[in-house]
């Protein structure tokens, strides 16, 4: 990927691959970067790609009535519950599952937020596409769908214009945690995966560059791809490490 023409209008944007990573610690470098970007240190927008330990996380809205099984079994699972300010429901992070939180001056870019959250919906379709998968979306319920299934999700919430939070695609995700779940509210939805429908997994850096590719796209931007140290230094991040 090609570094963006940085004029005085429009930022850079910086993507930028973690390792596995602890759904706080996440949330902890996202909101210093929303920090750094809503103070004005930082112009660049980020977008961060990220797979997760497992873990369910709550929405605004609550969830925690969708979760159908006990917290002793959850412990013995090893799985833990964040509520979160994100829009939507409970939802499932785990590893194999590609999430990326786009931290993207809206205002600036001139994308309303409704744009914002089906633009983030088209990435993850023409993602599936690149392996021939048809997904598509639902008029009553937001996220990707193929067959019925659910294949993606979304929640997002935006501060001072700036967005966070973002999009999770089940690559070769296990599903099993999910039916311990209302996914995303839902009853009687069943989730998907890349690898179910391909009866074989799915190379994450594969994934991770196709989704880079197509949000790009999707918004008309170029991505500099920025190490994890780079942004660190860039918005003097000293939280918890990742």
């Amino acid at each position: 990927m090609e570094p963006e023409n940085n004029s005085n209008t429009t930022p850079a944007c910086w993507w930028v691959n973690l390792p596995e990573t602890d759904y706080q610690r996440a949330l902890d470098l996202q909101l210093a970067v929303v920090a750094a970007k809503t103070t004005g240190r930082l112009d660049a927008d980020v977008i961060l790609s990220v797979e997760h330990p497992r873990v369910f996380t709550l929405g605004r809205r609550g969830g925690r009535e969708n979760l159908c099984v006990t917290d002793d079994f959850l412990a013995e699972k090893g799985v833990s519950v964040m509520p979160t300010d994100r829009g939507g429901n409970i939802t499932y992070h785990g590893p194999g599952q590609l999430v990326v939180y786009p931290i993207i001056d809206l205002n600036r870019r001139r994308l309303k937020v409704v744009e914002f959250v089906s633009g983030l919906e088209q990435a993850m379709i023409r993602t599936a596409g690149h392996w021939g998968i048809l997904a598509g979306t639902d008029p009553a319920n937001r996220g990707v769908w193929l067959d019925g299934d659910k294949l993606g999700s979304i929640g997002i919430t935006v501060r001072r214009g700036v967005s966070f939070h973002g999009l999770a695609l089940n690559v070769n995700t296990d599903m099993e945690p999910f039916g311990w779940i209302n996914p995303c509210g839902l009853n009687q939805v069943r989730m998907t995966s890349l690898e179910r429908h391909l009866n074989g997994p799915v190379a994450m850096d594969v994934a991770r560059h196709e989704m880079a590719a197509h949000l790009a796209a999707v918004f008309g931007i170029a991505l500099t791809t920025v190490s994890l140290e780079q942004l660190y230094a860039e918005i003097e991040f000293v939280g918890s490490g990742i």
